[in-house]
């Protein structure tokens, strides 16, 4: 592995990620004590300090062995999830599809904002490449675990949004798999059936919402 090409993708990558999980995860909080649970909050984890969401081995280890395994062709890791007791939350199964889905909306909207950066810094004549890079990439972070956390099965936030959502029996029933959902859903992802089936698909109608909602203000620096 080129130590060069290592070094470059850690610095354009770093920011991003920081910003994609610490922004991710203390959404979840908030969205916790909001809706009743101050379990987060108790344990100061609803912050802006990365330190307090990074998880060594999901954060910085798996992905940097995956990436030098896979010649940077597939990358994975987590953050460490922030606890919420369901059981406080005044209406706990409505309430639970808003907490998890205030992850997913934290990093759509962080995408919204580096594509907004990418449109002024290009749009401005800035032609220095890290900044541009930098910006793609905060796109392209924040999009990926929009995408990829609103897959619909538990622990991820897609399938506690589908718990929310259905009846109690298959409600139930779905949130039974919980203990074993993320094995199934790295599995899932290491035959790449989330790839094709989900995260291919999502990425490209997150990126033409994107285009669309970015597209006045492109017009406005051509």
């Amino acid at each position: 592995m080129d130590a060069n090409a290592l070094i470059q993708t850690v610095a354009v990558y770093a920011l991003p990620v920081l910003f994609a999980i610490t922004l991710h995860e203390a959404a979840h909080g908030y969205a916790a004590r909001r809706f009743g649970d101050m379990t987060a909050t108790v344990m100061g984890r609803v912050t802006l300090n990365p330190l307090a969401h990074i998880d060594l081995m999901g954060t910085v280890l798996m992905p940097l062995l995956l990436y030098f395994a896979t010649a940077g062709s597939f990358l994975f890791g987590y953050a460490k999830p922030v606890p919420v007791d369901f059981s406080r939350l005044r209406h706990p199964k409505r309430d639970m599809v808003w907490v998890a889905l205030a992850g997913p909306a934290a990093n759509f909207i962080q995408a919204v904002f580096w594509g907004v950066a990418l449109v002024v810094i290009a749009g401005s004549g800035v032609d220095e490449r890290f900044f541009l890079e930098l910006c793609k990439a905060g796109v392209r972070v924040n999009l990926v675990m929009w995408a990829f956390n609103l897959f619909p099965l538990p622990p991820l936030d897609g399938g506690r949004i589908l718990v929310g959502l259905l009846p109690l029996p298959a409600a139930r029933a779905l949130a039974r798999i919980e203990p074993w959902g993320f094995f199934i859903v790295l599995g899932l992802v290491v035959a790449g059936v989330v790839g094709k089936l989900w995260l291919n698909p999502l990425l490209n109608l997150g990126y033409e919402a994107l285009g669309l909602l970015l597209s006045p203000l492109d017009h406005f620096f051509r």
